[in-house]
């Protein structure tokens, strides 16, 4: 067995960031061909070998004159000059303009000698080679002088310039056809495990497919970075010793996810404390704190954590300002955008907490809505905006304090904002809308409607005293100026392994010590429906709901979607959940029906219309297990 690392002295976040940077020294010059350097940062300043334009030029088509000439010049008289010359772009005069003399040019044709403006051919009527000006002119109207964009031997871009469409223009303006850039770091990228495969391998028991080898090259790429694959490494160490030995003599950087924390297996901070120098081992950050990063041989090697959202939270916030500094550009993010919590979070005590938020734009003022996940969750990162961060003093902070979120790309704003109980036939229809969706619960999208951070909710909330589903829940919250859309029904039922092998025939088989069951979380209507029904048998029992839910093998394991169910059935985790029928059919299970549930829209009013479209839109050709009643696409509630 290898021997257990222990993180001796953590460092705070901006202490890692900063051991790195001190390594970022740019890695040299290369030319490229202006064709391919968008994107790549200059090497040096760019100094204009020529004027831009290299001449006089006509800006419109017309006539070049001696503006002089011109004075007095109107509809009722005309001033009549003779042409002694035509130009055309690309072409050059042959004559000179004097007094009472003019060539016609066109736009962009260089002006001849003598000529010192240009009438706007609008303004001229021509006839056997004079012709007559109805309006005068000034010196120089008209006329793009030489240089007057850019001067022979002007600074036209400083070094550090990462190079975009509008540089790349400016480039070829100066007639250059190659530039030297900064040449962009390789960067190495292993991930490490033998639980792994990669994607497209048949998935065996017990493992994963790798996430981190694919993300992480995607981010070296978006800061700049050419990522080299080295993907799967074991965790064996004659194999990891070589992987590493390779990566080094191929790029300037390493990057390697796992094997990062204090487990017995684990085997980076061991090969690299004997390669080179460790510089730090342990971050105080969650998530986070088994990052380390070594220098070998010159160059820097970081260990990053296993669990894909932590990885790419601590490359965002530490690898990627080294990675732009090697390029020679300021470690920014791509903006920072000042909003206020849309509700309250705790901090990491003693930690810097880093939260995965949504940014939500209401009237010019922005609200952050933190994303809940664990570490090995990689989704939620797909859905933020970005992060913000709760300091390591800070043990709470509350609903509409101030944060900072850091963008991980410009924001782009959706047009509509869900929040609410996941539903797989209404999430195909928002994602061909610029709709940003999360899914946190009937009860918590009714809250985010309240709040005014969700435009609408998806909700299935039965009230056992009316019956109803949704408008009591609307109406017990106190939600005013929003609008219930009906949707459809949804048959719910208890999903099992196909040919149900445990035998399960209903709710009451949840208690049986053989069966274990996999559950959707509080707030959600799914888990309302299932409390409901353990609790008739609980009163049966003469039994608190409780005491009935301890005595369920797996009533603790949650899971946030309803294929999330299907899947964990599917793959042996729990014999049983409830779920909709379309999630059962999707993975190939049994079904046991319990009822029907209407699952509604509750949106705010003033997107009732474009809720109304998504509802019709979502009622088109329904799977089994889905139909419509008597409110489908129409207004069941108003609350003013």
């Amino acid at each position: 067995m290898g021997r257990r690392v222990i993180f001796h002295e953590l460092v705070t976040l901006d202490q890692a960031a900063e051991v790195l940077l001190k390594f970022a020294a740019p890695l040299g010059a290369e030319k490229v061909g202006v064709v391919s350097a968008y994107g790549r940062v200059l090497a040096e300043d760019v100094v204009a070998p020529l004027d831009v334009p290299p001449f006089d030029r006509s800006t419109v088509d017309g006539y070049a004159v001696v503006a002089e000439a011109t004075y007095g010049a109107s509809e009722l008289t005309p001033v009549e000059l003779k042409v002694v010359c035509r130009v055309e772009a690309g072409g050059w005069p042959s004559a000179e303009v004097r007094p009472g003399e003019a060539c016609e040019v066109a736009t962009g044709a260089p002006l001849p000698r003598g000529a010192n403006a240009v009438v706007m051919v609008e303004y001229t009527q021509e006839r056997d080679g004079v012709v007559r000006v109805f309006r005068s002119v000034a010196p120089g109207e008209n006329v793009m002088a030489t240089g007057s964009d850019i001067s022979a031997g002007e600074v036209v871009m400083r070094r550090c310039t990462r190079l975009t469409a509008r540089e790349i223009g400016v480039l070829a303006a100066l007639g250059l056809g190659e530039v030297a850039v900064v040449r962009r770091p390789r960067v190495a990228v292993i991930s490490t495990g033998d639980e792994l495969a990669a994607p497209g391998e048949p998935l065996g028991l017990g493992r994963l497919y790798d996430v981190n080898s694919y993300s992480l090259a995607a981010a070296v790429a978006e800061a700049g970075g050419v990522p080299v694959f080295f993907g799967i490494v074991r965790d064996e160490e004659r194999s990891y010793r070589e992987a590493i030995a390779k990566a080094l003599s191929e790029a300037d950087v390493v990057l390697i996810s796992g094997g990062t924390s204090a487990g017995v297996a684990d085997l980076t901070y061991r090969v690299l404390g004997e390669l080179g120098d460790v510089l730090f081992h342990g971050v105080m950050v969650r998530p986070g704190k088994p990052t380390l990063a070594a220098v070998v041989g010159g160059k820097i090697v970081v260990g990053l954590p296993g669990y894909p959202s932590s990885a790419l939270m601590i490359f965002h916030t530490v690898v990627r300002p080294f990675l732009l500094r090697l390029q020679c550009l300021e470690p920014h993010p791509p903006a920072v955008y000042k909003a206020r919590l849309a509700f309250g979070v705790e901090g990491a005590k003693g930690r810097r907490a880093l939260y995965p938020a949504v940014l939500i734009e209401r009237s010019g003022v922005y609200k952050a809505y933190p994303l809940y996940a664990e570490s090995g969750a990689i989704s939620v990162l797909a859905r933020a905006d970005g992060y913000f961060v709760v300091p390591e003093t800070v043990e709470f902070m509350a609903e509409d304090e101030e944060v900072e979120v850091h963008l991980f790309e410009r924001y782009k704003p959706a047009e509509l904002y869900f929040i609410g109980s996941h539903d797989p036939v209404l999430d195909v229809v928002l994602a061909r809308r610029n709709v940003k969706a999360v899914y946190v619960g009937s009860l918590g999208g009714l809250t985010a409607v309240k709040r005014g951070e969700a435009d609408m909710a998806g909700v299935h909330l039965f009230d056992p005293e009316t019956g109803q589903y949704n408008v009591p829940a609307v109406e017990r919250l106190g939600l005013r100026g929003v609008a219930v859309v009906g949707l459809y029904e949804r048959e719910q039922g208890l999903i099992v392994q196909r040919g149900n092998p445990k035998g399960v025939r209903g709710v009451e088989d949840l208690l049986r010590p053989d069966v274990v069951m996999v559950n959707r979380p509080r707030g959600t209507g799914t888990r309302a429906l299932l409390d409901m029904l353990l609790e008739k048998i609980a009163r049966s029992l003469g039994a608190s709901l409780e005491d009935v839910a301890r005595r369920i093998r797996g009533y603790t394991h949650e899971v946030k979607t309803h294929t999330a169910v299907a899947a964990a059935v599917a793959q042996g985790r729990a014999d049983v959940g409830v779920g909709v029928r379309y999630a059962a059919e999707l993975y190939g299970q049994d079904f046991m029906p319990i009822g029907w549930e209407q699952y509604d829209l509750v949106v705010r009013k003033e997107v009732l219309d474009k809720a109304l479209e998504i509802a019709e839109e979502a009622l088109c050709n329904l799977p089994p297990g889905y139909r419509r009643y008597e409110w489908s696409g129409k207004v069941k509630h108003l609350a003013d």
